[in-house]
């Protein structure tokens, strides 16, 4: 900017002097008058000579090293002009061209940008200062150019005052779409945001996260830089290290700054990929050296020198390793490659930079074409005369492929494009006015027309947006090594409304394959069922690895979490990428433990059908009639049955009927069994009892059908309740880490327990009275069994309750059903079995004197110790009379009541044992 102040001082200052109008020899590049001049600007050297001490005087310094590229580019100019001055697109309108070398250096950029301001077809070399430069006629109507962006900002800036259209075909920063501050600029490229965008898109795509940017300390390279790393830190891409290096080659600590910017890229070792915002001459440098160094690593290129070919005919420049590029999508390049063909026919009166390459090109005839550029750029000026005859042989024409070589599509296209746009606005503005004059229009009357204008270049339209861009993509390009030589091969497109590449060719997929397989990584990556942990390290791109946690998984490489399961549906390992859907388990019907349960039951069934085959063979027989008769057993016999059946609801996949029907069935069922053992027990406890008060007592107790109906129907109310109000459903239990247990839920934990205690109270008062008997005849006596048989239940369902409890997962019904054909077991086995025994087994005692006589032996000792009771000689003077309570219950006796044979006694306690016992026995026989 100091700079800038300095040259508009020298600008006011000239404004008061009078100077020729000649423009002096060495400073107008290529000139060629038309009805309607367009300046251009192109930086046809790479830089000005430099002098040990600061300049003394303000005057423009002497350009060297001839840049083969930036010739080309004007030469694009001047034949994009050509093109439309032999049209009929402004049909008698001429157009001119002075074309200016910049020298690289904004210096010469804004002295020339001072000649185009200055009055048109004035005597005096003079830029008027005025308030309103409306009306104001300027020496040139638009300025195409420059290339690089700092000299695009300077020189916009300076045409900003008159509103002048600028055109650019390659300067890219992103400052440059402020319209605020540079109105009058447009260009025929992407902005540097879409390839800064591109590129980290490339880098992120190939699995790059750990890079180094090199970049040169001027607009351009800053701006360049500030928006690569916005961009890359949206794509978690970290940048190792940033270089900056001196914009000019005339600095004199380039070459240090080279040398420490290749230290540091050595010392970086993970970083194997590259980004370059560089000039080409300063890329050209950097590779000279890095060549000498055997530094091998990915360059993402930018547009400024993906496509140099003074850079790409470098020596041993394929030792560098893979360069991938982005340049300018390509038109068709056929028109200018005539003209190139013919170029050694053209005048070079007005063209300077071509009679210098002639005269180039003649002193460095003998040099192979590998190292022909750099003579061209490297040979001194000062060496030749610029006498042009020595220039009569056109050497060039011998070689006329060289100059195509040194072609870069893009930019010349772009330069086409910057040119049809004028020349299309033009004709715009012609449809109504005589152009043919030069104070046909105005420079800012251009720029509104320009704006909006829609050109083609033959085959596509283009148009400007809104920040004066003409986004037209971009090319990805590989250097490639063909038959020795390195070439700039395409490799796909960059859409940038969608942000992707297009590839065309599976030869191109394989290359960005080929790229993915480099690693350029801070930390080793992440693989899926992993994430990243941060380390001390202030990037982001550092990290340790670990392994993501039970029912967590990653399926992606480098993630920063890992994400849950859903742990109701789903579980996952340590260290798993995805989620296993969680299997459905319960009790099935293969499983082992269902085998032998389902076995077992139907062997209880088999038991039950055996029973009641062998007491209905003997129903007549004193010990079935001692049982309670064939109905009493048959009741007795159908409950255990359905008890044993209950058990096959508790296997297989839980039903919402099965649910609803195993607890029901089993408690009603087993209410049943147990209603009748009480009344069993309560038959023997009367029959055999001694004690006048309890017998009265169980005499009015005594009411067989209303005790089982009540009994059962208690329970029949406990159940339709627990139904109705919180009935059983299936339901998933997801506590499991990998498995849903597939179970009925009991509704209410209170019914089921109302329901089993219930039962157990039943049960208890069995087992009381049936201790009570426990002494009763030895061969027919129910009661010792009975108590066995409560004590397994008791045993077995307070054993269910902690098992229950803690027991988890899908053998919770087996533990249920185990403890009801434990409990069953033991009733059937306890009541039945002894019964089946001596049917079987003991025939003789199976008879009606065999059992007269055991209650003969049973009556007379209980006599003896009933006379020796002092508390029977007390009710001596009451007579007890012997009655029978099984009288009216003949055929409803319960199992168990081998006391229904023998009925219940009375004798007088004032007669002697002898009588008593002979009464009692006379009584019990006459009911068998």
């Amino acid at each position: 900017m100091a700079l800038l102040i300095i040259v508009i001082i020298c600008f006011v200052i000239i404004l008061g002097t009078s100077q020729s109008c000649r423009t002096p020899d060495d400073f107008v590049a290529i000139t060629s008058p038309g009805h309607i001049m367009i300046g251009g600007l192109f930086a046809i050297h790479e830089k000005m000579l430099s002098s040990d001490d600061h300049p003394r005087r303000p005057q423009i310094q002497k350009c060297v090293g001839f840049e083969i590229s930036a010739f080309l580019q004007a030469l694009a100019m001047i034949h994009s002009i050509e093109v439309i001055n032999n049209s009929t697109l402004l049909s008698g309108v001429k157009l001119g061209y002075e074309i200016y070398d910049t020298c690289t250096d904004v210096t010469a950029a804004v002295a020339a940008t001072l000649r185009l301001l200055s009055k048109f077809n004035c005597s005096r070399e003079t830029v008027t200062f005025q308030c309103d430069y409306s009306s104001y006629m300027p020496r040139v109507k638009a300025v195409i150019g420059a290339g690089y962006s700092e000299i695009s900002m300077a020189v916009s800036r300076m045409l900003n005052l008159q509103l002048m259209p600028q055109v650019s075909y390659e300067s890219t920063a992103e400052i440059l779409s402020d319209k605020n501050r540079f109105p009058s600029f447009l260009r025929t490229v992407p902005s540097d945001f879409y390839q800064t965008k591109a590129m980290a898109h490339l880098i992120q795509q190939s699995g790059w996260n750990w890079i180094g940017v090199i970049t040169t300390d001027d607009d351009y390279g800053r701006l360049a830089l500030n928006t690569f790393t916005i961009q890359a830190a949206e794509k978690n891409v970290c940048i190792a290290f940033k270089e900056v290096l001196p914009a000019f080659l005339s600095d004199d600590t380039i070459e240090i700054r080279i040398n420490q910017t290749l230290e540091k890229i050595i010392a970086e070792g993970q970083v194997n990929v590259i980004v370059v915002f560089l000039r080409k001459f300063h890329v050209f440098n950097l590779f000279t050296k890095a060549i000498e160094r055997k530094i091998s690593k990915i360059w993402i290129a930018s547009d400024n020198w993906s496509t140099a070919t003074k850079i790409i005919t470098i020596p041993s420049v394929q030792k560098l390793g893979k360069v991938v590029g982005f340049t300018f999508r390509r038109g068709n390049m056929s028109s200018f490659h005539s003209f190139i063909q013919t170029l050694h026919m053209y005048p070079n009166d007005n063209n300077k930079p071509l009679h210098e390459f002639s005269m180039l090109f003649s002193a460095c005839k003998h040099i192979k074409d590998g190292d022909l550029s750099q003579c061209i750029s490297n040979y001194s000026r000062e060496a030749f005369t610029h006498d042009t005859s020595k220039t009569g042989e056109n050497h060039f024409f011998m070689r006329n492929d060289f100059l195509w070589r040194y072609t870069e599509p893009g930019l010349i296209h772009s330069i086409q494009l910057a040119v049809f746009a004028l020349g299309h606005a033009m004709q715009d503005l012609c449809q109504a006015r005589d152009c043919q004059k030069p104070d046909a229009f105005q420079p800012w009357e251009l720029l509104d027309v320009l704006k909006n204008v829609t050109f083609t270049d033959g085959r596509n339209s283009f148009h400007f947006d809104a920040h004066g861009d003409l986004n037209t993509g971009y090319d990805v390009v590989l250097w490639k090594e063909m038959d020795g030589l390195m070439t700039v091969t395409k490799m796909a497109e960059y859409d940038l409304r969608h942000d992707g590449f297009i590839v065309t060719n599976q030869e191109a997929k394989l290359e960005f394959r080929k790229l993915k397989q480099i690693l350029s990584k801070c930390s080793k990556e992440c693989s899926p069922g992993q994430m990243k942990k941060a380390t001390g390290s202030q990037h982001m791109c550092c990290y340790d690895c670990v392994n993501c946690p039970e029912n967590h998984y990653s399926n992606q490489t480098d993630m920063d979490h890992c994400l849950l399961c859903n742990n109701e549906t789903h579980w996952a390992p340590v260290r798993s990428a995805v989620c296993f859907e969680k299997e459905v388990d319960y009790l099935d019907w293969n499983d082992a433990l269902a085998l032998l349960l389902i076995a077992l039951s139907l062997l209880g069934i088999a038991f039950v059908l055996a029973v009641g085959i062998i007491f209905t063979r003997n129903l007549n027989t004193p010990v079935v009639k001692s049982s309670g008769g064939l109905l009493v057993c048959y009741v007795m016999l159908i409950c255990h049955a359905l008890n044993f059946a209950s058990t096959g609801l508790f296997i297989g996949e839980p039903q919402d009927f099965a649910c609803k029907t195993r607890q029901t069935l089993f408690g009603v069922s087993f209410t049943l069994c147990v209603s009748c053992i009480l009344i069993k027990s309560l038959k023997i406890l009367l029959a055999f009892s001694f004690d006048p008060k309890l017998k009265s007592f169980l005499k009015c107790l005594y009411r067989p059908v209303p005790i089982v109906l009540t009994c059962t129907g208690i329970q029949v109310v406990i159940c339709t309740l627990w139904l109705v109000l919180t009935p059983p459903v299936v339901e998933e239990n997801i506590s499991l880490p990998r498995i849903i247990i597939l179970e009925c839920e009991e509704g209410s934990l209170l019914a089921f327990g109302t329901m089993l205690g219930y039962i157990a109270v039943l049960a208890f008062v069995c087992f009381v009275f049936a201790f009570k008997g426990r002494k009763l005849p030895e061969n027919y006596n129910e009661a010792k069994f009975l108590t066995f048989g409560m004590l397994i239940y008791f045993i077995a369902w307070i054993t269910f309750i902690p098992v229950y409890a803690t027991t988890f997962g899908k053998y919770l019904p087996a533990v249920e059903t185990i403890v009801i054909l434990i409990s069953n077991y033991g009733i059937l086995c306890c009541t039945f079995f002894p019964k089946c025994y001596v049917i079987l087994c003991k025939q003789k005692t199976n008879t009606k004197s065999a059992f007269l006589q055991v209650v003969y032996n049973y009556s007379s000792h209980s006599a003896d110790n009933l006379a020796l009771s002092h508390v029977s000689l007390d009710t001596t003077n009451h007579d007890t009379a012997i009655t029978n309570p099984s009288h009216n219950d003949k055929v409803t006796a319960r199992p168990n009541s081998n006391h229904s044979l023998a009925q219940p006694f009375a004798c007088k306690v004032r007669e002697n044992a002898t009588n008593v016992s002979k009464t009692w026995h006379q009584k019990r026989s006459s009911s068998i």
